[in-house]
C-alpha cells in the first residue's frame, strides 16, 4: 500500500472536549477489569521472558482487547498538557543530569542547549521524562529508544554496503510506554517546525502525518509474519520498500544524504583526522575541544577495554578484530546531551598503515526515564549493555561490530564511527519535504517498537481514525510552547551567573 504525504488532508479538528476532566482517571490506567493478555502486555519483565508452550490470542484478538483500553484512558486525553505545580525547575533538573560527567567539559554542553528551543529539547531527556510520566499513557510497554527526537534518525550502512534509515541514537533506551517516544518525536517536529518557520497550521500537520505514519505502520505490520517483520529495513534509495511515493524534492535531499553517507567510510575519515608522524605512524590531530590526545596511561585503558569488549562480539567478529592492532587513542566531544561523559576514538589498522578502522568507545549513563519505570531486566545491566541490547532490538539492521565494555568501573558502549553514516537534518526541510520525513520517521519509530511490542494491541489502540493523532498533534504544539519557556529559562540562567556555559560551534 503506497502511501503519498502530499495528498494526506490536514486535520482542522478542535481540541478534544473534557480531556481535562479526563486526566487524572487516565494517568495510572487500572487493569482489573482489562483481560490478561493485556496485563501480561504491560508487564515489562514479560517482553524478554521466553514461553514456547502457550499459544496465546490471535493478532485480530489482541487487537479487540487492546480497544478497552481507551476507557480508561481515551484517546482524547493525549491532548492535554500543563505543567503540573509540583513539575522541578526546568534548569536544575539539567544541572542535575551533568553529575558525574567530566566538568571542564559542561559549559560546553550548556552553550550548545542555550543555542536554540531545538537545542534544549535534545539535550533535556531527563526533563521530558518527568514530564512524560506525568501525562496519560496506556501502560502498555515495548523497548522504547527513550530519545527519539527527529535528528535521532539517520543513515548507515548494512554489511552487504547498502545505505539504510533507522533510529541511530540509543544511549537512552529502556523498557517503557510506547506512547513517550511518539510524543517526544512529535515534540520535536513541533519545535523543529518553528524554527523552520512553519506556522500553527503546517506544525500541527507535519505532526499529524507523523502519528499517521506511526498508526499506518503498526496496522500493516501487526498481521505480517513474525519472521518478517525482522528483516524488513527501509534502504533510502529504493523507495518501494519504504512504501512510500517520494516527490522530487524530497528525492534530492535523499540523494545528497546518500552519497554523503557512502563517502563517510574510515578510509575517508583517516586523513581528515589524523597525520603520519616523523616516524611513520599515523597520530590524530588536536582540535580541541571536540579531539584531544590522551595520555598513554590512558590509551592503555582503552586497549585493555577494547579487549574486554571482544568477548560481547560474536565469535566470527572476534577473529576479524584480532587482524587489527590499536594505532592511536583520543578523547572526542559528541552531540548536545552527551556532552561531558566520557566518549574516545581507537584508530586501529590491519592489513596495513592505509587500513582503519575507527571505533568509538561512549560512556553509557543510565537513562533519562530510570527514575519513572520498574528496574530493568538483568538482560539490561550495565548500561553499556543496555545501550547494546536496545540498538539491536530496535534497528532492522545493527553494527556488526558493536558491543559493550569498562573503562575506571564506568560502563561504556563500542561502535563504528564512520560506517557509511549520515543524517537528514530537520534545518534541510521546510513545506512538503518536513512533513514527509516527519511520516516517514513516524513510520519507522512504529517498526522498532513492533520488534518487541504487541503491534496489534498499539493498532488497536489508536485506532483507524484521526483521533489520536489529532490529540498528539495538540499536545505537541502545548509542549512547544513550554520548550521555548524552559529555554528561555536556560538562557537567563547563562546571563545571570547561575549556568556556566561556553557558546562553540
Amino acid at each position: 500500500m503506497a502511501k503519498d504525504v502530499q495528498t494526506r488532508r490536514a486535520s482542522t479538528h478542535a481540541p478534544a472536549p473534557g480531556v481535562a476532566s479526563r486526566r487524572a482517571r487516565a494517568t495510572a490506567p487500572r487493569v482489573a477489569n482489562i483481560s490478561s493478555v493485556a496485563q501480561e502486555a504491560m508487564l515489562p519483565s514479560k517482553i524478554l521472558q521466553l514461553n514456547l508452550r502457550d499459544a496465546g490470542d490471535s493478532w485480530r484478538r489482541r487487537r479487540e482487547i487492546a480497544k478497552q483500553l481507551r476507557e480508561q484512558t481515551p484517546r482524547e486525553a493525549h491532548a492535554d498538557w500543563s505543567p503540573p505545580k509540583e513539575r522541578p525547575d526546568p534548569v536544575a533538573t539539567v544541572l542535575q543530569t551533568n553529575e558525574g560527567r567530566q566538568k571542564s567539559l559542561i559549559p560546553i554542553r550548556m552553550g550548545r542547549m542555550a543555542a536554540s528551543p531545538f537545542a534544549f529539547l535534545r539535550g533535556a531527556a531527563a526533563v521530558m521524562a518527568w514530564d512524560l510520566a506525568h501525562c496519560p499513557n496506556t501502560g502498555l510497554h515495548v523497548v522504547i529508544d527513550g530519545d527519539a527526537h527527529f535528528n535521532n534518525f539517520g543513515l548507515f550502512g548494512t554489511p552487504e554496503r547498502n545505505v539504510v534509515v533507522d533510529l541511530n541514537d540509543f544511549d537512552e533506551v529502556t523498557i517503557g510506554p510506547w506512547g513517550w517516544d511518539l510524543k517526544r518525536l512529535a515534540a520535536s517536529i513541533n519545535v523543529a517546525g518553528r524554527e523552520n518557520g512553519l506556522n500553527r497550521r503546517e506544525r500541527r500537520r507535519a505532526v499529524m502525518d507523523c502519528v499517521r505514519g506511526y498508526r499506518w505502520n503498526m496496522e500493516r505490520l501487526q498481521s505480517v509474519p513474525v519472521l518478517d517483520l525482522w528483516y524488513r529495513n527501509a534502504v533510502v534509495d529504493r523507495p518501494n520498500e519504504i512504501n512510500v511515493k517520494i516527490d522530487a524534492k524530497c528525492r534530492a535531499i535523499i540523494e545528497k544524504a546518500v552519497a554523503k553517507a557512502q563517502a563517510q567510510t574510515n578510509a575517508t575519515l583517516l586523513t581528515k583526522v589524523a597525520d603520519r608522524g616523523s616516524s611513520g605512524a599515523w597520530r590524530f590531530k588536536e582540535d580541541p575541544p571536540t579531539l584531544t590526545r590522551v595520555d598513554g596511561k590512558t590509551a592503555e585503558k582503552i586497549i585493555d577495554a577494547l579487549h574486554e569488549y571482544a568477548d560481547t562480539l560474536p565469535r566470527e567478529r572476534r577473529y576479524m578484530l584480532n587482524r587489527y592492532h590499536v594505532e592511536d587513542v583520543a578523547h572526542r566531544v559528541v552531540g548536545v546531551g552527551s556532552v561531558g561523559t566520557r566518549a574516545y576514538l581507537a584508530l586501529l589498522l590491519g592489513n596495513c598503515d592505509e587500513d582503519p578502522l575507527f571505533l568509538q568507545v561512549k560512556e553509557a549513563t543510565v537513562p533519562a526515564h530510570a527514575p519513572y519505570l520498574p528496574s530493568l531486566p538483568n538482560e539490561f545491566r550495565p548500561h553499556g549493555r543496555r545501550v547494546v541490547h536496545g540498538q539491536r532490538l530496535l534497528q532492522a539492521v545493527g553494527d556488526p561490530l558493536l558491543g559493550w565494555t569498562q573503562v575506571d568501573g564506568r560502563p561504556f558502549y563500542v561502535r563504528q564511527m564512520k560506517n557509511m553514516k549520515g543524517s537528514i537534518p530537520a534545518e534541510w526541510l521546510s513545506g512538503k519535504s518536513f512533513e514527509f520525513f516527519s511520516w516517514a520517521w513516524g513510520a519507522l519509530l512504529a517498526r522498532a517498537h513492533a520488534s518487541t511490542g504487541d503491534a496489534a494491541m498499539v493498532a488497536g489502540y489508536v485506532g483507524g481514525s484521526e483521533v489520536y493523532d489529532s490529540a498528539i498533534a495538540e499536545w505537541a504544539e502545548a509542549y512547544g510552547d513550554q520548550t521555548e519557556r524552559d529555554h528561555e529559562a536556560l538562557v537567563k540562567a547563562i546571563k545571570s551567573g547561575r549556568v556556566q556555559a561556553i557558546h562553540d560551534v
